[in-house]
């Protein structure tokens, strides 16, 4: 069965990552409803609930960590020049979104996984630039923590306190769930990817932060999420996203994305995008999709984020 499953260009590339994903960093201190059937009241509270952060908007994201210009683009520009860049990118995709907004986002790798699986944080003063400068100016940043050698909630406390800041979101990212980066690609459970949702909302309950959060998984091949079907999206509290981020030709983007999309219990989906910016060796888009065929993907997804 897994013969027919589709795989990425690291995996047809003999089960190794990507240079592109090479962490370059300096040090490591610093480092919607069903079709069909009548809406009744409790279906749609139910979908209110489930859907509500991006009811009306989609989240388009710029991808890094501040200190590397090797890991993306946010490492590349200031972050007014992000914005910039940001604010041209959204407008694009408003104009083939059918009436939705799109919301900017910095996308920030918060714990980076070095050599045998230990983590490297991002500074406080560092990131809290990007949460200020969002705060600010309507932007939304997401912290990613690539795992390593931890077990996935114990990465996810690490995050839970900047939740404070009301437009901070999470994220996590199977492929580096491993104390061999670079050699391996590291997974998490379903089971694991719900005991993180739980976390995270009894978290924001008891610290009486208000409102809704979003909690991105990452996954580009079938390895990286097991046993995927149990994952739940029940939480009131924590929206879900299951993004699609591996790197190729449209077509294998397109057969990685219709993959994930099999997940029907996991219905918000996020789709990412690789800019080339002349890395020797390093992997990237070719061509990069257009927005109008980003959001001709089906299901439609909801976070679109560039690295």
């Amino acid at each position: 069965m897994t013969a027919l499953l589709p795989k990425t260009e690291a995996i047809e590339n003999g089960e190794k990552i990507e240079i592109s994903r090479i962490n370059l960093i300096n040090t490591p201190s610093e480092a919607a409803p069903s079709e069909g059937g009548e809406e009744t009241e409790n279906n749609k509270q139910t979908t209110e609930n489930k859907f509500s952060i991006l009811a009306d908007d989609d989240v388009l994201a710029f991808y890094g960590h501040p200190n590397s210009k090797n890991m993306g683009i946010l490492g590349r520009y200031s972050i007014e020049e992000l914005d910039q860049k940001l604010t041209a990118l959204a407008a694009e995709y408003e104009a083939v979104s059918g009436g939705r907004k799109v919301k900017k986002a910095f996308y920030i790798i918060y714990g980076t996984v070095w050599p045998k699986g230990d983590i490297g944080i991002l500074g406080s003063e560092t990131l809290m630039r990007y949460i200020d400068y969002g705060l600010q100016n309507d932007i939304l940043v997401f912290l990613d923590h690539q795992i390593g050698r931890y077990e996935p909630v114990d990465a996810l406390k690490r995050l839970l306190p900047w939740l404070k800041y009301s437009n901070v979101h999470l994220a996590l990212d199977p492929e580096w769930r491993t104390n061999k980066p670079m050699v391996e690609f590291g997974h998490v459970t379903g089971e694991e990817v719900n005991l993180a949702q739980k976390v995270m909302e009894d978290y924001m309950i008891e610290n009486n932060i208000p409102g809704e959060r979003i909690l991105v998984i990452h996954q580009f091949n079938y390895m990286m999420l097991r046993n995927r079907e149990v994952v739940r999206t029940d939480f009131s509290r924590v929206k879900l996203i299951h993004c699609m981020d591996g790197i190729g030709h449209p077509s294998m983007k397109r057969d990685s994305y219709a993959f994930n999309a099999l997940a029907s219990n996991m219905p918000l989906k996020g789709f990412k995008l690789f800019y080339n910016f002349g890395i020797p060796g390093a992997g990237y888009d070719s061509p990069i999709m257009t927005p109008k065929e980003v959001y001709d993907l089906k299901p439609r997804p909801y976070v679109i984020m560039y690295q």
